[in-house]
């Protein structure tokens, strides 16, 4: 009995035995890390029972030379087999290829006329699953503590269970002897490494300055800290303060005194992803670094082993990317959550997690941390208070920090102008900006920083004049940073018009920043952006502007309501006292405890409804439609990735275009390199009429990525007009 076709290469076919005695095997080792060995076992054991059956391996001979589907159901039969004793969790069985649904399902499934047969044929080649029909719950014990612990539980042994699902059907495609699993790797001499390349790089920078000195300080302190034991920590670092660095040095610390045999960092946007995985390789390696931020994971068969399960002992990801798959139901998302167990994550520039999803974000971390053993680091330069949410009220969240406020007394390298009454034009802002030699503006939306980019590149030929936006792509803006950093350094004229994806944690230094009115937080991010290094005598500058024709976007205007009311002429954003009253006003006014998004959320995990969590519960009733406005997405806009094949080396792009499309390579690998030429742009925008006929599936039938075939601008990027002008990606 077969479970697969013959490889390509080996030209083998895939003993259904062997497949599932692998599967389980390698089930059992990823859920032991967090109790549930047994369960994801027997899991792994029955996932494909029904492949036993004559008519499925009958139709597997049939199809084997075209690569078509059996489309015989082969899941009821081990979901039945484990229902009794893996009890909610053996949706993971029926959903090992389509996704979570929730436990209902399991109450209609019975066996049909030809299970028993099926059964036996199951029995004859895994004689051991016998065992698994009788006995005490699989379950672990402490899961039926908490409804929502169990669902997370749930959640980590599917993960389990569908990774190594792929990896073994993986090995057999590749023609391999054994899955390809990464060796655990030795965390103390990764400290040791990253120490040692730390000095290497401190060494090279020019003379010491103040800054340098409260940085090497609060490294010190803070790597000290490391020692203490697994839980929830935060880092108050100030902009400039080294933060990447000492969280890194923290995660990695505390990882080795600890066992723990991963680190994740995770940050809100692609190009500090970008710029991060490019710190910690020069640190660490590239043979332990992986970078993952592409939304491009498929679900269809060919394609499905594409998906990134996150087998590195240091990942560099986007919160949008972990959020998303923490919450998701499609295996493609979720083979990489049984990593989170056990792990540090680092969730950089937290404040930018999203305000209607952040109580289940939190209530996810708070499990995370107390029962599968998660140390999490919260850190910012902008801490949000989220102690004062009912989720966090209860839990011990530790400071690595003793006196934030003196750190930020202390590392205060800018000065703030307000420029909101009477308001300025952005054609005032852009002859501002022209009468600087460097400057960077930030500003809220794509259609803004495109014009504003035009106006000031019309009046400043003599100048290098600078667009930067998630339009262009990775590597588009990895050259482009690199530009400017070097026209900073030779202290050239240049001038940079950019939305919020630089306001963040990417490292420029310039000696003016134009900031659109926006939250407290996004000010005090793009202030970071200013005298960085801290050498200007009288520090930098930091205009905040409310433009008359580029009014404040709709998703922003709770957020500057409370900010206009706290902060202006003499009240600073970088004020942590200020700060923390402007986060209890913002939630207090937001009521984010009791907001409809998130309790609605809330209640579909206490029900275990993976498929409502994720997909939006129905808006009437059975076989209705789902309100997708009620489920978890970190981007309300639904990405759609575009491939961009017309930028720098012509024909690389195309050509991997061409593999993943033949087959050629593992999809895996040449997806990961097609992550340089890759656009997410907002569903509506991407299905616009004048946008759609751009485009060219990548994958008949998908419609998550898409060739670009329009256009593309060497300054802008992928430029679609006006269709997005409230998009702020």
């Amino acid at each position: 009995m077969w479970a697969h076709s013959p490889s390509k290469v080996t030209g083998r076919w895939h003993p259904l035995a062997d497949h599932l005695r692998s599967t389980a095997g390698l089930a059992r080792e990823f859920a032991a890390v967090f109790g549930a060995g047994d369960l994801a076992a027997a899991l792994g054991l029955v996932h494909d029972a029904g492949k036993a059956a004559c008519a499925w391996q009958a139709k597997l001979v049939k199809v084997s030379a075209t690569g078509d589907r059996v489309n015989i159901n082969h899941k009821n039969l081990g979901a039945l087999l484990v229902r009794d004793r893996a009890l909610a969790a053996a949706i993971a069985v029926l959903g090992h290829h389509g996704g979570l649904e929730c436990p209902q399902d399991l109450l209609g499934l019975s066996f049909g006329p030809d299970d028993e047969q099926t059964l036996e044929r199951f029995f004859e080649v895994v004689p051991e699953a016998r065992g698994l029909t009788d006995g005490p719950p699989l379950l672990p014990e402490a899961w039926s503590e908490s409804v929502l612990l169990g669902e997370m539980g749930i959640r980590l042994v599917f993960s389990a269970l569908v990774d190594a699902d792929h990896l073994d059907t993986g090995a057999h495609a590749e023609g391999l002897s054994r899955p390809r699993v990464t060796q655990p790797a030795d965390m103390t001499e990764l400290v040791r490494r990253f120490e040692f390349n730390r000095a290497v790089l401190l060494a090279d920078r020019p003379e010491r300055s103040d800054v340098d000195r409260v940085r090497a300080a609060l490294y010190a302190d803070v790597v000290r800290r490391a020692a203490g034991e697994p839980g929830v920590y935060r880092l108050p670092a100030p902009t400039g303060s080294g933060k990447t660095m000492t969280a890194a040095g923290f995660a990695l610390h505390h990882a080795a005194r600890h066992g723990k045999p991963r680190v994740i960092v995770a940050v809100p946007f692609t190009t500090i992803t970008e710029q991060n995985a490019g710190v910690y390789r020069r640190l660490l390696g590239a043979d332990v670094v992986l970078e993952h931020h592409s939304n491009a994971e498929l679900d269809d068969r060919r394609l499905r082993l594409a998906a990134e399960n996150w087998d590195a002992p240091f990942v560099v990801t986007t919160t949008v990317q972990l959020f998303d798959s923490l919450f998701g139901r499609k295996p493609a998302r979720s083979r990489k959550l049984h990593r989170l167990a056990n792990a540090v994550v680092v969730l950089d520039e937290v404040q930018a997690l999203p305000v209607p999803l952040l109580v289940p974000i939190l209530d996810a971390l708070r499990v995370l941390s107390q029962h599968f053993g998660t140390t999490v680091l919260l850190a910012s330069a902008t801490q949000p208070s989220f102690e004062h949410l009912a989720v966090w009220k209860s839990l011990d969240i530790r400071s690595l920090v003793d006196d934030p406020v003196q750190l930020f007394t202390r590392l205060k390298r800018v000065r703030y102008e307000w420029q909101l009454a009477p308001k300025p034009t952005t054609d005032d802002i852009a002859a501002q900006i022209c009468g600087e030699r460097q400057a960077l503006a930030i500003v809220n939306t794509v259609a803004h920083a495109r014009g504003l980019y035009r106006l000031v590149a019309d009046r400043r030929p003599d100048a290098e004049v600078v667009h930067l936006s998630t339009r262009m792509c990775p590597r588009h803006r990895e050259v482009t940073l690199r530009r400017v950093r070097k026209l900073l350094d030779d202290k050239e004229p240049v001038l940079v018009v950019a939305t919020q994806l630089v306001e963040a944690g990417v490292d420029l230094d310039f000696p003016v920043v134009f900031r659109a009115l926006a939250p407290a937080e996004s000010l005090q991010q793009a202030a970071g952006r200013a005298n960085r290094e801290g050498r200007l005598p009288g520090g930098g500058r930091v205009v905040v502007f409310d433009a008359v024709d580029a009014p404040v976007p709709t998703f922003y205007r709770i957020g500057v309501d409370k900010t206009r009311a706290l902060f202006g002429e003499g009240r600073d954003p970088d004020d942590p006292v200020l700060l923390e009253e402007y986060y209890r006003r913002l939630y207090t006014g937001l009521n984010v405890d009791e907001a409809r998004r998130g309790s609605v959320i809330q209640d579909n995990r206490a029900e275990l409804d993976f498929r409502a969590v994720a997909d939006g519960p129905r808006i009437a009733g059975a076989g209705s439609a789902r309100d997708r406005l009620l489920a978890f997405r970190m981007i309300d806009e639904d990405p759609v990735t575009l491939i961009v094949t017309t930028w720098d080396e012509p024909g690389r792009a195309t050509e991997l275009l061409r593999e993943l499309r033949t087959g050629e390579r593992p999809a895996g690998a040449v997806l990961r390199e097609l992550r340089g030429y890759m656009v997410p742009v907002p569903r509506a925008v991407a299905s616009a009429a004048q946008v759609r006929a751009l485009c060219r599936p990548v994958v008949e039938g998908h419609d998550e990525l898409w060739e670009w075939c329009g256009d593309y601008d060497p300054h802008v990027g992928l430029d679609e007009g006006e269709i997005a002008k409230e998009t702020v990606w």
